[in-house]
């Protein structure tokens, strides 16, 4: 009977370069949903139409910015490759590129998010108490947009070069700043939900002003020019295409559910919003050891050694289902404190604990799900990426409708359907990406992988 393992923890003689990447990246993911929970915390004293309001207009920001993580995650397997052919300054200019194209795209979704601001609310189906809440948030966080992308952009250069300490510092200061800034601006000012906006611009902002600084510092010191390249960015656009359309399917589903959640009642929406955000804490973290694959596996595809390849993706599923297993028996354990610093109103009480039991059994799932997306995505591999986010999305979007047409209107246990429906999403996505992770399609080696 093979092992379940194929070393003991910490024993696989690739776990030090696993975790190299993985813990500092850990940290530096985990403390975006932390201060969101902070966020949530802090804007839930002003009420529940308030916390309705940020989930709105979070679901709708996430949206619009996570469509453009290919700056991300394209750059990180990019660079990587090149950085594994022993090519830097080849990844650099595939990094500075990639800076100008973040501030391209950033300003055409700020011009036409501002004005459609009010349709993006509707669209996820806020009610007239919410709405004032989610158009004040949305249309003023929409002004750090670009520099959100930057951000994004200049982390995948870092993390191509297999450097996570520089984006564990940098997203570590503009996420304490966030909070500090959130509690001035929110509780002693008393800006109201305009205040923990205005606290996010100004920490993102800052953050982005110190990755140009750092990549164009090292672009310099290799010879790489720092004004952008019309054939640079167009291979940037063109690359990221497929991820781009992943990345769509991923975030309509997401979308979905929160414009579920919202039109069961504001009671669900708030406690959605909760649970959702324990969900990407939880996912974040499991994420630390996918962004590790992108850069380890790109490393290694780009020295031409597939067979390094494979037994990395393999210890990085082991480690997925370990800590999937681990944040499953975490969130059971303080389940019951959870919704305390976020809600005093019992039916949001008890929905979230509800919610919450759906999340923790999720955990293995997921685990499995991030290190294969990042794994094919490290590979290069974001058509088959395309194509499988897309049928898992056409699985999921039944399930979802039956959630909100077919369980008997009043029931506490429609935001817990909605979860299970979640929950069939999720797993069509590990299946379809096992199936690819299997065979040999995706081992394709050199210092750039055929268009």
């Amino acid at each position: 009977m093979p092992r379940l393992l194929s070393a003991p923890p910490f024993r696989h003689p690739r776990d030090r370069e696993i975790f190299a990447l993985a813990v500092p990246t850990f940290f530096a993911l985990v403390s975006e949903p932390l201060l969101l929970l902070t966020d949530s915390a802090i804007v839930g004293t002003l009420g529940t139409e308030a916390l309705g309001g940020l989930g709105i207009a979070g679901q709708a920001l996430m949206t619009l910015a996570n469509l453009c993580v290919f700056l991300a995650y394209g750059t990180t397997s990019a660079v990587a490759r090149h950085f594994g052919a022993g090519d830097i300054p080849s990844g650099l200019r595939n990094g500075i590129d990639g800076l100008w194209l973040a501030a391209i795209i950033g300003a055409a979704i700020v011009a036409v998010g501002f004005p459609s601001a009010p349709l993006l609310v509707d669209a996820l189906g806020a009610s007239d108490a919410v709405a004032p809440y989610a158009l004040t948030y949305l249309r003023i966080s929409l002004i750090s947009i670009p520099a959100l992308l930057i951000i994004m952009a200049g982390t995948g250069v870092l993390r191509g070069l297999h450097d996570a300490r520089t984006p564990l510092v940098v997203a570590v200061a503009a996420n304490v700043a966030n909070l500090v800034l959130g509690i001035l601006f929110v509780l002693v000012l008393e800006w109201g939900i305009a205040g923990s906006a205005w606290a996010t611009v100004i920490a993102q902002s800052a953050g982005a002003a110190v990755y140009i600084r750092v990549v164009v510092r090292a672009a310099r010191r290799n010879g790489v020019p720092v004004t952008p390249s019309r054939r640079g960015l167009k291979e940037s656009a063109t690359a990221g295409f497929a991820l781009f359309v992943r990345t769509l399917a991923l975030r309509v589903a997401l979308v979905v559910t929160t414009a579920v959640a919202a039109r069961l009642g504001d009671p669900e929406i708030a406690a959605h919003q909760v649970a959702f955000q324990v969900w990407s804490l939880l996912v974040f973290a499991l994420d630390a050891i996918a962004i590790a694959g992108q850069a380890i596996i790109g490393r290694y595809l780009g020295s031409a050694d597939a067979a390094g390849a494979r037994a990395a993706t393999r210890r990085m599923v082991e480690w997925g289902v370990l800590a999937g297993v681990v944040f499953a028996l975490a969130v059971l354990l303080v389940r019951p404190w959870v919704p305390l610093p976020f809600t005093s109103d019992p039916r949001v009480h008890a929905l979230i604990l509800s919610a919450l039991v759906v999340v923790a059994l999720l955990q293995p799932v997921s685990g499995v799900v991030m290190v294969l997306d990042g794994v094919l995505m490290g590979a290069g591999d974001q058509r088959y990426l395309a194509w499988a986010s897309t049928w898992a999305l056409v699985a999921f979007l039944p399930f979802a409708a039956l959630v909100l047409w077919g369980t008997p209107e009043g029931s506490e246990h429609r935001l817990t359907a909605l979860w299970v429906a979640f929950g069939v999403w999720m797993a069509g996505r590990g299946v379809t990406l096992a199936l690819r992770a299997r065979g040999g399609a995706w081992l394709i080696t050199g210092a750039t992988r055929p268009r």
